[in-house]
Formats: C-alpha cells, structure tokens, sequence
C-alpha cells in the first residue's frame, strides 16, 4: 500500500515541552493534530526532510544509532534532556541515495547527525514510542524550489516501500515578527494562497513561483521552513491533497498538508 505524505509545522523550539508564550488553546491544537498523523500508519520507516539541515547537494543521515540534536538556544536546562530515541537506518539512507543517483541528483551521508529539533518535536508526538526508524534528508544550499520539487519526486517510490515521508517545516516563518504580533495580516494572506495553491491542480507550478504569493518574502524572509513541502509536493506526484490541519501558533496562521 502506498503510504500519504506529510508536510508537518514544527513549531519554535521545544514548545510541546516547554513553555514559550503560545496560548493554551493554541498548544493543545497543534499537539493533538500532531499526535493523530501516525494514526492507521504503520510504516517501515520514516524520511524527514527537515527545515534545520543544508548542506552543498542533499544529504541523508546515515547512523544505526542517531543521538539527539538540541538546534534551539536559550530556553530551560529540561529541554536539552529531551530524548526521543528512534533508530536509525542505514539502508534507507542507501535507498535514498539509490533514488537521487538514478534522477541524476547529486547526494552525500552523515553518519553522525543526530536528530534535530525539525525532526525530534514533531514525531516525538506522532510517534512517541520511537520504534520506527527514521533517517533525516537535507534541504540543498541555494534553496532552490524546484530543485525541491524534482527531489521529492524522485524519491516518490519510497512511498510504496513503506516509507512515510514527511517535511517538516512551517507556513509561517519571520521571527522577528512572531514576537512582535506585526504578522498576522501577511500570515493569513500568504496561507490562504498556500492552502489554495496545495489543493489545487495547478500545485506544482504555484509552488515552483511561490514568491509571488501575497505577502511571499514577509512570511518567508528565507524559504528553508517552506520548502520541506515542495519535497513533499513532489513525491505525491499526481495524488490529491488536503488540509490535515490548520491553527495559529501566536496569532500567526500556519497549517499542515496531507498528500495521498
């Protein structure tokens, strides 16, 4: 059976587990909608294409045994004891590579990444028992959206493999403005394109142009936490989308994507 894929908003930092000034509600949404994106699921494995990695081609970790990356500065002592101990796999790392070889995309290896924040918050919720193994794939220098696009549709086998791809990510991602409160008009702009861009049958060519989008460069100052969903994009191919989710994190509108 061919598994969905899955776009996921990450969130800032460590804030399932630490407080960081969202509202109550606003928590326990986006919590309960990441805890249920595993439900029915029961992959082999999970590639996590995540907004905290570049490096110069993409890159797939490539550990047994991955620790734990704590990429988020300045919050309590508690938050850099966060575990969540998922194996990791080489051959799927392997398999990656395999794919990107035979679309003539260049690829490398870390064996000694561990997971970081992109990748640890979200699936700690969706997968808390940590027993699936998961492997971590860079985003490529230079940010390019199409070069994402033709990666994630490279790596669309994975999906019939077993495999649950997931990006992670967020819709909204201008720091400055998360703590300011200046944001909300030009997040709900830029989401209201996105979410019709995704759900449309035009998906691809809106997301290979998404700096036209109404607010495009306020939202996205720099694009690395939007483009884990073109990768996404792509490995769904031709199969339809949905919103699995949309919320506020401080105000701000963010929402998450299913394909498949």
């Amino acid at each position: 059976m061919k598994l969905p894929a899955h776009f996921l908003p990450h969130g800032g930092g460590p804030w399932p587990w630490v407080n960081i000034g969202m509202p109550r509600a606003e928590h326990e949404a986006m919590a309960s909608y990441l805890r249920g994106v595993a439900t029915g699921l029961q992959p082999r494995a999970i590639l996590c294409v995540t907004a905290h990695w570049e490096a110069p081609v993409a890159t797939v970790s490539s550990s047994a045994a991955p620790g734990m990356l704590y990429d988020y500065y300045g919050f309590p002592a508690e938050s850099y004891r966060i575990q969540w101990p998922a194996p990791g796999s080489p051959e799927l790392a392997r398999r990656v590579r395999e794919l990107l070889a035979g679309a003539g995309i260049a690829s490398a290896e870390d064996a000694t990444r561990g997971f970081d924040h992109g990748t640890f918050v979200p699936l700690k919720l969706a997968f808390p028992t940590a027993q699936v193994p998961c492997v971590q794939l860079s985003l490529v220098q230079g940010l390019d959206a199409a070069k994402h696009l033709a990666l994630g549709r490279a790596l669309a086998p994975l999906r019939e493999e077993g495999v649950l791809i997931v990006g992670s990510g967020m819709t909204y991602h201008n720091l400055r403005k998360f703590f300011d409160g200046s944001g909300v008009n030009d997040s709900r702009s830029f989401d209201a394109w996105l979410q019709a861009s995704v759900l449309g049958s035009d998906r691809e060519s809106r997301l290979a142009r998404w700096t036209e989008a109404p607010a495009a460069r306020a939202v996205h100052p720099r694009e690395e936490h939007l483009l884990p969903l073109h990768v996404v994009a792509g490995a769904a191919g031709a199969d339809p989308a949905r919103l699995a989710w949309s919320g506020t994190v401080k105000g701000l509108s963010v929402s998450g994507f299913a394909f498949g």
